[in-house]
């Protein structure tokens, strides 16, 4: 079971020098005054013509995961030397915040034109939101890429290293066969380069650029938004940058408005002044169901008898985990009446049953439901 931002950050490469201020205080504004900044805002999103958000662990934070450098943040716990911040749902099995969602609300709606996100924990991409609208900056810690064609694979388990390691699984697309690799960043790799190139590309090209939750101090990538700045033909003004974050940034006084409040708070005024309809979260994941059914011999007195074999298996591969998986019962059409299903758990998710029936039969005939319970989240 993966343990969020904590798992990630015991997997990085020690670093003493983290490029910026930890545990800096939160200077979060009256609720009258962050709403009166957050209609400024819808204000600048309904008259922008290429609006980019840039996004940081803040927006998580709603979602049970830990920031890395707020007053009880992943890093700042760890240079006190104080106990690490308990998250309180593992990555496998976070939900999109509000933010993430507000985010595909405002691309679906033609309004956002490109995401770029410094987040590892997949919440974008599990909220809906179009992989080919987004770069993931620093990667992500549920994916992996083929070293021989670059195909990329988001599973639904944390991938389990950092630094573009071997994950000892293979490419399946057509017929390559490529070593995969995880595709999450340690302090000594350079950002993917087709990553990169797009944001610093719709960077350039925005009007405004939307910051929320990030305290904008990671490098190359805080760097990336102030080229919403500069002068265009399409902007000869330049365009506009926005910073919604709980703690002050090194680039505030390059923005145009500065809200110090929770990100979910300001996007809730946003997405009601905008009167954009707010998408629902339904998580969908998928499990393989096998079966064999075979005659195999009890002893020479018994003679032999149908042995149905059930299996689960993710649609990540053999031997991929199921960790959204808690346990799973199986009820039998012939079964007598009033016999309890079997259970099914895992790690081997393999459940054999004796049926007295033909052979020839179909196994699926038999099985009259099959049912998965979810692990808590």
């Amino acid at each position: 079971m993966g343990e969020g931002s904590l798992g990630y950050a015991s997997r990085l490469i020690y670093r003493a020098e983290l490029g910026g201020e930890l545990g800096a205080p939160e200077q979060a504004v009256s609720a009258d005054t962050s709403d009166k900044q957050a209609r400024e805002l819808a204000d600048l999103i309904r008259s922008s013509q290429h609006l980019v958000a840039f996004t940081g662990a803040g927006i998580s934070t709603s979602s049970g995961i830990p920031d890395f450098r707020g007053p009880d943040g992943v890093w700042t716990k760890q240079r006190q030397g104080e106990p690490l911040p308990k998250a309180s749902v593992p990555f496998e099995h976070a939900c999109p915040s509000y933010t993430h969602q507000a985010l595909l609300a405002l691309q679906r709606a033609g309004r956002l034109h490109y995401l770029v996100s410094q987040n590892v924990d997949s919440l974008h991409l599990r909220s809906g939101f179009p992989r080919g609208s987004i770069a993931e900056l620093h990667g992500n810690c549920f994916a992996e890429r083929c070293e021989t064609c670059g195909a990329e694979y988001v599973r639904d388990f944390e991938v389990g290293s950092v630094g573009f390691k071997p994950t000892g699984r293979r490419c399946a697309k057509d017929g390559c066969r490529g070593a995969l690799r995880d595709h999450c960043l340690d302090w000594d790799n350079a950002l993917p380069e087709d990553e990169l190139a797009a944001a610093e590309r719709h960077a350039a090209k925005a009007d405004l650029v939307l910051c929320l939750g990030t305290s904008m101090v990671i490098t190359p990538a805080c760097d990336i938004p102030l080229r919403a700045l500069f002068k265009r033909k399409h902007k000869p003004s330049g365009g506009k940058l926005v910073i919604v974050n709980l703690q002050s940034t090194p680039k505030d006084g390059k923005a145009a408005l500065v809200i110090h409040a929770k990100v979910d708070g300001v996007m809730r005024v946003v997405m009601r002044e905008l009167g954009v309809p707010m998408p629902s979260y339904i998580r969908t994941d998928s499990v393989l169901v096998s079966h064999a059914l075979e005659r195999k011999l009890l002893s020479s007195r018994l003679g032999s008898t149908a042995v149905l074999t059930l299996s689960l298996g993710s649609v990540h591969g053999e031997g991929c985990p199921l960790p959204w998986l808690a346990s799973a019962t199986v009820s039998l059409a012939h079964a007598p009446e009033g016999a309890a299903p079997a259970m099914m758990c895992g790690p081997r998710w393999r459940l054999e049953l004796p049926c007295d029936v033909d052979c020839a039969h179909s196994p699926p005939l038999w099985v009259a439901e099959i049912k998965l319970a979810l692990a808590e989240g």
